[in-house]
Formats: structure tokens, C-alpha cells, sequence
């Protein structure tokens, strides 16, 4: 059987595939579009299956808030030249609309749903990813409940999304905290919502960095006394290569390491308990103030306005609050 125009028109239609695949299947199906159809998304599977170990750093991050309900979703994929297309973003757009419309509490869940020609999202996901050639996949879908929610894409871009809930109404106070929540990358609300593990691993590392201070500046003292520069001698690598420039001699490289060694011992013995928490605690109060929203530096505010979060939402109407806040970005914050 022939295959005509009018055919290839509509495989590509309903499949979304670039002409000439189209005219492949149909020849391949002898004009019979089901066949043609399917033949198409056999391809998809087997070119996803083959690029399942590719990184997706590009993609579309979109966010929507409708009828008590707001999510945000990632479509991600290979390239940037896919990501911005019309088609991928449309696609995108409906596996977030069909996610809101049945109120998906999970990536699963959304991936479940039919969307249109009857497949369901994830079909549509490995169909386009045959078409374009690439691997794609979902991530990052995220949702709040209730009233007073804010959704924000960073530049209309859709590589960076947020969603914040406020106590009350307030659209502007709303959007605006959305910017800072994309600008400054909270990772909890507050002190109190920062999981144990992570205070603990960021304690751990507040201690150690100020016993390694500690100890590196009697180093310094005791090479300075000896009359050596120490940031000729703060590395082995760098002793090496400073002797062989001749910036420092081999009788002060070896003086060098037997100091570092000896003071290094010494320090690490007679480190005050006390002074190393009381340091160590003031970085994790910084720890705090950069990383919870609450406590952040509010970054929207008036012109030289040093005011947290929190106290600037107080100014906008007493007593408002943040609930809760989600963000999503392709790249790596």
C-alpha cells in the first residue's frame, strides 16, 4: 500500500515523530497506521533503554497552583536545545496540569495518568524520548495543600521553580518570599526543621575545622619564629615544587616538616574543649542564618533594610508566617 502526505501528516501528529521516521513505520507497517503507531513506540523504548546511563542536566521546571492545590514538576532531558522546544514544554505543561486536575501526591501517582491519545504519562515521557533521541525522565515533583500559595518559575526560564505558603493571604509577600526561596536556596524553614542527621554532620564538621584552625595557626607561629614563609611550606607539594624553583631552601623545607610535625602533635594534645564548642557554635548559628529561610537575609526588602525573613513578613501584616516552601532547579545548587 502507498503511503501518502496525508498519512505521514497524521502519524506525525499522533506520535509527535519526525517525518521521515514516520514514513519508515508506515512503510515498514504497509500504511496501516496502528501498526505505524506502534512501531514508533517501540523505537522510543529501545532508544531510552539504550541511553538510560546519560546524565539529563537540562530539562523544564514548571509550577501551578489551582484550586487549593499547587505542584511543580521537572521534565528533564539531555540538552538544552530539546528543553526549549515548544512541543517539550507543552508536554511538560499537560503532565503538570494532569497531575493538579487528580491531585497527585507522588511522582508514581503522576506517572499513572493518562494524559493524551490515552497513554499514560510515563508512556508519553519514553515516546518522546524516541523521537528527539534522548533520555528523559521526571523528577522533582513536589506539592502543597490549602490556601495562600505562591508559585514562582526564576525568569520564566523553567530551570528553577518555588512554591511558598503563607499563614494568610498576602500575593506580594508571597511571590516575593518565592524569589528569595529561588535566590538564596533555603534547605529547611527553621532551626527546628533541619533534620538531626544533617546538625550532626554539620557540628562534626564545624568541630573539625576549628581544631584544624587552631592547630594551623600555632604552625604558623612556630614557622614564623623559625624565620620560614609558611605558604611556601602548607603542603608537601608545594615544598617540593618551591625547592626545585629555588624560592626555599632544602635546609628550611626539611626544618619546615619537622616543625609542622612537632607543633601539629603538640596543638592537637592541649586544644581547649571549650573554646572548640563555643567556635564551633558560632558557626553553626551562621549554618542557620544562611541555610533557614526564616533567619535568612531578607533580599526583596527596602533599599539598605538589614532585616530577616521573618521580621520583614512581620512588617508586611503582624503575625503572618511562612507554612511551608518547596524548590526545584535543574542545576546543581
Amino acid at each position: 500500500m502507498a503511503v501518502t502526505i496525508e498519512d505521514i501528516k497524521k502519524l506525525r501528529t499522533m506520535t509527535g515523530a519526525g517525518m521521515k521516521d514516520c514514513k519508515k513505520a508506515l512503510n515498514e507497517a504497509d500504511g496501516d497506521i496502528k501498526k505505524a503507531v506502534e512501531l514508533v513506540r517501540e523505537r522510543g523504548l529501545a532508544i531510552a533503554a539504550k541511553r538510560s546511563d546519560r546524565a539529563t542536566s537540562n530539562g523544564c521546571v514548571l509550577a501551578k497552583y489551582e484550586n487549593g492545590f499547587a505542584a511543580m514538576i521537572a521534565l528533564k532531558c539531555e540538552t538544552d536545545f530539546v528543553a526549549n522546544g515548544a512541543d517539550y514544554v507543552a508536554l511538560t505543561q499537560e503532565i503538570l496540569d494532569a497531575a493538579i486536575a487528580a491531585k497527585a501526591h507522588t511522582l508514581d501517582e503522576v506517572k499513572e495518568l493518562k494524559i493524551s491519545e490515552g497513554l499514560t504519562v510515563a508512556e508519553a515521557v519514553t515516546r518522546r524520548s524516541g523521537v528527539v533521541g534522548e533520555k528523559m525522565e521526571l523528577d522533582g515533583y513536589n506539592v502543597l495543600e490549602g490556601d495562600n500559595i505562591s508559585v514562582y518559575d526564576h525568569m520564566r526560564r523553567h530551570t528553577l521553580a518555588t512554591m511558598v505558603k503563607l499563614s494568610a493571604p498576602n500575593e506580594e509577600a508571597g511571590y516575593k518570599v518565592a524569589m528569595q526561596v529561588a535566590a538564596m536556596k533555603p534547605v529547611a524553614l527553621d532551626e527546628a526543621s533541619v533534620p538531626q542527621s544533617v546538625k550532626d554532620e554539620e557540628l562534626r564538621i564545624a568541630i573539625e575545622k576549628t581544631k584544624e584552625e587552631q592547630i594551623e595557626r600555632q604552625v604558623n607561629v612556630a614557622l614564623k619564629k623559625a624565620g620560614i614563609n609558611a605558604n611556601l611550606v602548607d603542603s608537601d607539594d608545594h615544598i617540593a615544587s618551591n625547592v626545585a624553583k629555588g624560592w626555599l631552601s632544602q635546609e628550611d623545607a626539611d626544618k619546615a616538616v619537622a616543625i609542622r610535625k612537632e607543633v601539629s602533635a603538640t596543638a592537637a594534645a592541649n586544644l581547649k574543649e571549650q573554646m572548640i564548642q563555643n567556635i564551633a557554635k558560632g558557626r553553626m548559628a551562621k549554618f542557620f542564618k544562611e541555610n533557614c529561610l526564616v533567619d535568612q537575609e531578607f533580599q526583596f526588602g527596602d533599599e539598605g533594610a538589614k532585616e530577616s525573613v521573618k521580621e520583614w513578613l512581620n512588617k508586611q501584616e503582624k503575625g503572618l508566617t511562612i507554612v511551608d516552601f518547596k524548590r526545584f532547579s535543574l542545576s546543581a545548587d
